[in-house]
């Protein structure tokens, strides 16, 4: 059962999670990220406009200014965005092997203990709850 982010550490790709599951990550992703300046985002997905869809969900969750977009033409198949609020670029590349799921690292702490990497977590973790819809 997950329960805490480290809990996520050891996974390949992201677990299901229930609403009580995913409102205590919730809950502790904001307090890791409040105590980091800025952060980096991966995620994994089966393709590149799902991918687009969750950074575009996720920065608007996470009150993050829109990252400028690269990598077209977009690749077909799996692959890898990796976005940097850094630098305000995302970017896209083609990645077959890798699990489904966003990992955000959060760098710039006062305390380098508090900088670390956390997930991955469910491609639909930052999508408005009246927009997940169960499987049938």
């Amino acid at each position: 059962m997950t329960r805490t982010l480290a809990d996520l550490r050891p996974l390949r790709s992201a677990p299901t999670l229930d609403g009580g599951q995913r409102q205590t990550l919730a809950l502790e992703l904001q307090e890791r990220l409040a105590a980091c300046r800025w952060c980096t985002v991966g995620i994994m997905a089966p393709a590149a406009v799902m991918a687009i869809d969750v950074l575009r969900q996720l920065e608007l969750a996470l009150g993050w200014e829109p990252l400028a977009l690269g990598g077209e033409p977009l690749p077909v198949g799996p692959v890898f965005l990796k976005g940097n609020q850094h630098t305000g670029l995302a970017l896209l590349r083609a990645e077959t092997g890798l699990g489904e799921g966003v990992l955000i690292s959060g760098h710039g702490a006062d305390d380098p203990a508090q900088e670390d990497t956390w997930g991955p977590l469910p491609l639909d973790f930052f999508t408005p709850p009246a927009q997940v819809t169960a499987d049938p």
